[in-house]
């Protein structure tokens, strides 16, 4: 039997997504692991657990289904988690991720669930998203007192790179961050960094504030901003994916990895579209190789995560910051735009919106879940009083 190759379009598809996705966010993946507590160690696991989920099982389903299944991990829920003003500990971390990854597994195996999942108010899910990414675009403009050059310097060169090439703002942002950097001396890896990515298993600690303040929002927002989009992308490319399979798969690879530091692994969005796209290959019957090359660069980033992580755990404090504020605006834009798509649902999704973003705690449990509480009561409000009318 004869083996056709991928064109040489598939391979540099699947490289731009994985720099993309890779580059475009692993600086709020460290910034999360720090805020949970996380050792360097840790924070180096985190990243190549996640690399390795996205690489193994995202090759896998795009063999098995024959369909570019790109995967990646969840960006709004690292926003969510770096957010988290709780010194829970990385153990009670580790326990949430863990949770948020058994409640997708349940969305996958039970069919009611999944369409429940699927009528989640848009509105109220983008609103509380766009509450835990607003502090994360302000830091952005709070640098510049700081470090005034570096933050306009990098502004400027995200705005003009999204006006020229859209898709390659956030790596262009990376490479005249980390010049200015070495030019400054200031870039340097931790103590003990070696080569080669490292896991390191953590005990799962199950606490129940935890479980309401991280496990159940970082399960909603991955769902409603990563795994629906991404069934929607494949749809748009003419697939018939299996949601709930695919659903399933990615919380299950989420659950296993979670002792690793893994907070959650999901369907990607806009990568998807990039390896979706007919210029990635023009068969689409046999565009799924896009996804298992995807899968297999992935694999290689995860085997020198220690490095590639270890930059940004040594970067200074101002420069993540400023890096991870310019890659939060596109999904910040995004969750503002669809929280405020339908006018019957606007005063509930800025109530949400407000709630979350004031950062309130009360009873130990954190604003992302009260901005749900917040959002879901204003919605059953307008609707009870709506039949009473």
């Amino acid at each position: 039997m004869r083996v056709s190759l991928p064109p040489p379009a598939s391979f540099s598809a699947a490289l731009v997504a994985t720099v993309i996705g890779f580059g475009g966010t692993v600086a709020l993946i460290v910034q999360a692991g720090q805020a949970l507590g996380a050792s360097p160690t840790q924070i180096m696991s985190m990243v190549t657990a996640l690399c390795l989920g996205i690489g193994t099982s995202g090759a896998f389903l795009s063999w098995r289904f024959k369909m570019p299944v790109v995967l990646a991990w969840s960006t709004p829920g690292a926003a969510l988690l770096a957010a988290s003003v709780f010194n829970m500990g990385w153990g009670s971390a580790v326990g949430a991720f863990v949770l948020a990854g058994l409640l997708m597994v349940l969305t996958g195996l039970v069919p009611a669930l999944g369409r429940l999942a699927e009528r989640i108010p848009a509105a109220v899910a983008s609103a509380m998203l766009a509450g835990v990414l607003l502090p994360f675009c302000m830091k952005l403009f709070l640098t510049f007192g700081a470090d005034l050059w570096l933050a306009a310097g990098l502004l400027v060169v995200f705005l003009v790179m999204r006006r020229l090439y859209p898709v390659w703002a956030l790596p262009a942002v990376l490479v005249a961050a980390f010049a200015v950097l070495a030019l400054r001396q200031q870039v340097s890896l931790p103590d003990g960094t070696g080569l080669f990515g490292n896991l390191s298993a953590t005990l799962p600690v199950f606490d129940w504030k935890a479980a309401i303040s991280l496990a159940l929002p970082l399960y909603l927002v991955t769902l409603a901003s990563q795994n629906l989009p991404g069934l929607v992308v494949l749809r748009a490319a003419g697939y018939n994916p299996p949601a709930s399979k695919l659903i399933f798969w990615g919380g299950l690879t989420s659950t296993l990895l979670a002792p690793l530091g893994a907070h959650g692994v999901n369907l990607a969005a806009i990568t998807a579209a990039i390896c979706t796209e007919p210029d990635a290959h023009p068969d689409p019957a046999q565009r799924w190789k896009v996804g298992l090359i995807y899968g297999l660069y992935y694999l290689v980033v995860a085997a020198f995560a220690a490095p590639l992580a270890g930059l940004f755990i040594a970067m200074p404090t101002q420069a993540l910051a400023i890096i991870t504020g310019l890659a939060l605006i596109a999904p910040l834009t995004g969750a503002v735009t669809a929280m405020m798509h339908t006018p019957d649902t606007r005063e509930a999704a800025i109530l949400s919106f407000a709630a979350t973003a004031s950062g309130m705690a009360l009873f130990g449990i954190g604003s992302a879940f009260w901005g749900l509480v917040v959002g879901f009561a204003a919605l059953a409000a307008k609707r009870w009083l709506h039949t009473q009318a």
